[in-house]
């Protein structure tokens, strides 16, 4: 009972991500990363799993109009003086 309670919300939830991976692939991505601009037709395939797996993270992204990915902040580079590369 609790297998297929999980099973069926996953194949909800990866529907909902293949709905929204592939307009992202083609149009979103290259709003949130400008480097994805001048991604090819394998690039925009190859992205399209991953999109699906975090389609609320990127939706909010897209939503919030994000031109730069965010800089990554870790222990490294906090020790390092500025946080910034």
């Amino acid at each position: 009972m609790i297998a297929t309670a999980f099973c069926l919300i996953l194949g909800i939830y990866l529907a909902g991500g293949l709905l929204f991976a592939v307009p992202f692939a083609f149009l979103g991505a290259q709003k949130i990363d400008p480097h994805a601009a001048r991604g090819s037709l394998g690039f925009r395939l190859l992205i399209i799993p991953g999109a699906m797996a975090l389609w609320p993270w990127l939706l909010r992204r897209w939503l919030q109009g994000r031109q730069e990915p965010p800089t990554e902040r870790t222990a490294h580079r906090a020790a390092a003086g500025s946080g910034t590369p």
